[in-house]
Parts: structure tokens; C-alpha cells; sequence
């Protein structure tokens, strides 16, 4: 990416960092360490890698660009991604760089990557956190999806509604985990599963898909609010 320089005090001083838009992308990539905060909030599911046609796991934050579902009574998103968090930001070997083409950037309005000592800011040490642990959740991840591929635990989920301006939408390309297969698994599979800590992520996955009906329900709560 041409547009990648590493991060440092002096070529950053002025960069300003405006506030992750975790409503930009419906679907945000998301790691293990964030099952247990993401599956009380929203639906955990898979979908494939455009490049390389791998799977990966993502949390529905919405059913379009934009549009945040899952807020909690205050207003605020019930669960932020690390994904989010980190936008803009990327590992070059050791150091962390940013985007200077991507819009989160600017030379006014959001916060300093660096105080006037040259310090990293809370909003840059931040946003290196989300990165590391993203990095760092990564092995766990696909270790995984290769065991629920392995046990042919993947299923599509069709996802089709309709709304109440009449409004219909299908979300394709997306996976879930198999609740009929995971029942068939002999008890090798089952005590494998569950020593690696996979049963339990597989399970929260499962019950996430409820939130879909939740999400559905607060959009059609909002269009009746602009009536």
C-alpha cells in the first residue's frame, strides 16, 4: 500500500485521528478473545476472504454500510471491535503504520496521535492495543475455523428480511455454525472440541444468531420513529 508510513512524532505531530466508524462496514472481521463480548451483542458468523476465498469470522454490527443495529440503552454500541478500533492503522514488521490516504486521518477535529512532548496519545496507544491484540488473536482464530471445517461443522445461513416500509434485504455469503452437526459428533470430537476451548466459542456463535431477529426488530423501530 503506498500510501503506509510508519508512525512517528515528528512526520505525525500535527495528524489528528477522528473516532472509528464501526458503522462503516456491516460485517467486521473479528478474533476468539472477542467471542465472549461480541456474541451477547450481535450475531457472530463466517463469511470467505474476497483474495483468498479463507474463511474468517465477523460480527453483524448492521444490515447495510453504515447503519450500527446494536446499540445499548445509552446510545452507544453494545460491543466495539477491535477491528474498529484499529481502522487505519497497519503492522510493518515491528512498527505500526497508518494509512495517510484513509479518511479516520486529518490535520483538524478528532485527537492528536502524539502530545506536545512527542508522547503517544491515549487515542494512538489505543489503537496499537487493538492492533496487537488483533495480531496476536489471529493463530487462535484459525486454528479454530480449521477444526470446525474439519469436523464439517460450517453451514450457510440464508438471511432474508423484510421490513416493514416493505423494504426487503438477503445477506449472502455468510456461514454459521451447524447445531444438528455439532449434536452428531462422535466423543472424541466433543472432549477435542471442548479441551481447545472450541465447543464453548462454537456454542456462542450458535446463540448469537439470535441478536439477527433483535437487529431487524430496532430497524424497524427506527423507520417507525421517521414516520
Amino acid at each position: 500500500m503506498a500510501s503506509l508510513e510508519r508512525v512517528n512524532s515528528d512526520t505525525h505531530a500535527t495528524v489528528r485521528l477522528r473516532p472509528a466508524n464501526a458503522g462503516r462496514a456491516p460485517f467486521v472481521r473479528v478474533v476468539l478473545s472477542e467471542f465472549a463480548a461480541a456474541s451477547v451483542a450481535c450475531p457472530l458468523l463466517l463469511s470467505k476472504r474476497l483474495d483468498t476465498g479463507a474463511f474468517y469470522v465477523g460480527a453483524l454490527l448492521g444490515f447495510k454500510p453504515g447503519e450500527c443495529l446494536i446499540d445499548s440503552p445509552d446510545g452507544k454500541p453494545a460491543f466495539s471491535p477491535l477491528e474498529s478500533a484499529r481502522e487505519g492503522f497497519f503492522a510493518v514488521e515491528d512498527d505500526i503504520a497508518l494509512d495517510s490516504a484513509h479518511d479516520r486521518f486529518a490535520s483538524a477535529g478528532g485527537e492528536s496521535l502524539f502530545d506536545g512532548e512527542g508522547r503517544p496519545t491515549a487515542a494512538l496507544k489505543a489503537a496499537q492495543s487493538a492492533l496487537g491484540r488483533l495480531m496476536a488473536g489471529e493463530e487462535a482464530t484459525e486454528a479454530f475455523i480449521a477444526k470446525l471445517l474439519s469436523y464439517r461443522l460450517v453451514e450457510p445461513i440464508d438471511v432474508s428480511l423484510t421490513f416493514d416500509d416493505g423494504e426487503k434485504l438477503r445477506l449472502e455469503g455468510l456461514y454459521t455454525v451447524s447445531l444438528d452437526a455439532l449434536g452428531e459428533l462422535d466423543d472424541a470430537a466433543v472432549r477435542d472440541l471442548f479441551r481447545a476451548g472450541h465447543m464453548q466459542c462454537a456454542y456462542a456463535m450458535i446463540t448469537s444468531l439470535q441478536h439477527i431477529a433483535l437487529m431487524a426488530r430496532r430497524r424497524n423501530e427506527r423507520l417507525a420513529s421517521t414516520l
